[in-house]
């Protein structure tokens, strides 16, 4: 088997081109791939594509390329975190294209599964399938890319929605545990969209919290199969981050008590990325 362990994240991402198409795992700030993220900011790669369920927020994730002009279009099914990601979509500058989230999961996974299109109700009867959603806009406010009208096919109990699936360049994620071959484990919620952009990606960089030898990990455990996975890198420990920390109210008072304050803080930092 091939040691597919590469030295930093630098060198995981260096081949990554100007305008290459990037599928990355994550769902909010939960199992995004911080540090493979970072090493493409630095390295300037630009004129990217992502297709992730939303774009980080406004300083973490792949907000850092948003925020700086990176991103030239992004498939997405929530962005109702980022400012920027609104004022730069709005004022022309981004092309989005909204995705329903069960769709986008599915056109992950079927692309990993090389089949090429499939049928869904998601989307039936709305501008989902029968086009002009807005995608992009000009620098007057005016619709300059719509969505295209798709197919509608029916069968025995109503109407389906043909949606193609999706196959990107790249795949950027982040699992818990991840072996030399590239069998990754990933934990608890953070097993969202990490395993589908694993599978989807013609080739997949996996960042791992914990680096293990080969035969270490339980196989009823692994996830995402190494044949999913063309590199690995061990992920720089640091900050994890959470979109917005809800916490309990001490009866009576309008303020969180400093239990509540910490114990939030504890399982958000904790729980965050993995």
């Amino acid at each position: 088997m091939i040691d597919k362990v590469v030295a930093s994240a630098a060198d995981a991402v260096k081949d990554i081109p100007d305008g290459a198409s990037l599928a990355v795992g994550g769902f909010g700030l939960c199992g995004i791939p911080v540090s493979l993220i970072e090493a493409l900011h630095s390295q300037g790669t630009s004129d990217l594509e992502t297709v992730s369920n939303n774009c980080g927020v406004d300083d973490w994730g792949l907000g850092i390329l948003l925020k700086d002009g990176r991103i030239r279009r992004t498939i997405s099914s929530y962005v109702g975190e980022n400012k920027e990601f609104a004022r730069q979509y709005l004022a022309g500058e981004l092309e989005v294209v909204l995705t329903p989230q069960g769709t986008l999961a599915e056109k992950l996974r079927a692309g990993g599964a090389g089949i090429p299109a499939f049928y869904t109700k998601a989307g039936v009867g709305t501008q989902v399938s029968e086009g002009g959603l807005p995608q992009k806009y000009d620098a007057d406010g005016n619709v300059a890319i719509a969505s295209a009208p798709k197919e509608v096919r029916t069968f025995k109990d109503g109407d389906y929605v043909l949606e193609e699936s999706l196959t990107p360049d790249f795949g950027l994620v982040h699992a818990w545990k991840g072996d030399r071959h590239g069998n990754l484990v990933f934990h608890a919620t953070a097993m969202n969209f990490n395993p589908l952009c694993a599978m989807a990606a013609r080739v997949t960089i996996a960042e791992v919290e914990e680096l293990v030898e080969p035969g270490e990990l339980d196989p009823e455990h692994i996830h995402t199969p190494g044949i999913f996975v063309q590199r690995v890198v061990v992920a720089a420990s640091g900050e994890k981050r959470i979109e917005k920390r809800t916490v309990a109210l001490t009866p009576g008072t309008a303020t969180p008590t400093a239990a509540a304050t910490a114990t939030a803080g504890e399982t958000g930092q904790a729980g965050a990325q993995r």
